[in-house]
């Protein structure tokens, strides 16, 4: 299967670099890779990966993330029922995972 790209492509998405702390927790957590951190800050640098699961805002320490979460989670449970599959938003990672929404 190719690259996920998603129909809203993170329009929610919001990040406040100049407050980030560059702890790279948003790297971590994201299932689709779409936060970098370059010289001690966050940047967004794959907004069309972004599924807003809300993984990203839920874990940051100095909350400045935003997203409404909930969009690709709820794709994934519509894309589950129509495939007659189990909900998933691809990434490959298991129900007790931190990453999965």
């Amino acid at each position: 299967m190719g690259e996920l790209r998603y129909f809203a492509a993170g329009k929610s998405l919001g990040l406040e670099t100049e407050r980030c702390v560059g702890c790279g927790r948003c790297v971590e957590v994201c299932p689709h890779a779409v936060f970098a951190v370059d010289g001690g800050k966050a940047r967004i640098a794959e907004r069309g990966r972004c599924m807003e699961c809300g993984a990203c805002a839920r874990n940051c320490p100095v909350g400045v993330i935003s997203v409404t979460a909930g969009v690709g989670c709820a794709a994934a449970v519509i894309g589950g029922f129509f495939n007659g599959g189990v909900p998933t938003c691809g990434c490959g990672c298991g129900d007790d995972d931190p990453r999965c929404c």
